[in-house]
């Protein structure tokens, strides 16, 4: 299972945004938090934002819609050119459904899971999606402590897809920093979104290779 470093944009220069996705060449993908002040108390940006910037950068696009109404608004930044497209099943009314029609638009189609959220109703509809994302904090802010108590969630799913004998991955998104990132990476996490941990650091795209690095190592399939 190839590890994957997404970093996310947040902590970045908002007012210089393209440039700010040029200091990440290194990573495989770069992920875009779209919230709506609804579903998650804060505000970011939207789909005229999202797409202007898929249109300026080759890296591929992680979308995390953490919004109330993703059964309409998802398949528009598939057809934008979303690379990937995240939905949290607290909000989505037909996730199944949703997914289905992500991969039809061409992206990939992924579930996003809040730390209290159990995973464990999602297990036998796994083939629907391409990567499951297990929140390890609460989604809204970046800059929070990782939470430890999300490590079992995150192997349950890993050993779910493992036993399915599917290829689906397993995102983290956040606190992800290299005192977490190992811990994550040994219960089966395999892609990773880090926010402040890369754009605090003083050479981006150096830190994304140290990431990479002790999650390769930590790996637990």
């Amino acid at each position: 299972m190839a590890i994957l470093i997404s970093p996310s944009v947040l902590n970045a220069d908002l007012t210089h945004l393209a440039e700010e996705v040029g200091r990440i060449d290194a990573a495989d993908y770069v992920h875009l938090d779209v919230m709506d002040n609804h579903f998650v108390p804060n505000l970011t940006f939207g789909l005229p934002v999202v797409s202007q910037l898929i249109a300026s950068t080759d890296i591929p696009a992680d979308v995390h819609l953490m919004i109330s109404d993703p059964d309409t608004w998802a398949p528009k930044f598939a057809a934008a050119g979303a690379a990937s497209v995240t939905f949290h099943a607290e909000a989505s009314a037909a996730p199944v459904r949703l997914a289905r029609e992500l991969r039809d638009a061409g992206s990939r189609a992924a579930i996003a899971l809040r730390p209290a959220t159990p995973v464990e109703p999602y297990l036998d509809l796994l083939s629907e999606f391409d990567m499951v994302l297990v929140m390890t904090v609460e989604p809204g802010f970046g800059g929070q402590s990782f939470l430890d108590g999300t490590l079992a969630k995150i192997r349950r799913t890993r050993d779910a897809i493992t036993a399915a004998g599917l290829d689906v991955w397993v995102q983290v998104d956040g606190g992800v920093s290299r005192s977490t990132i190992e811990r994550a990476a040994g219960a089966g996490a395999n892609m990773f979104v880090a926010g402040s941990a890369v754009y605090n650091a003083e050479d981006p795209n150096a830190q994304i290779g140290v990431l990479r690095e002790l999650a390769t190592g930590a790996y637990q399939a």
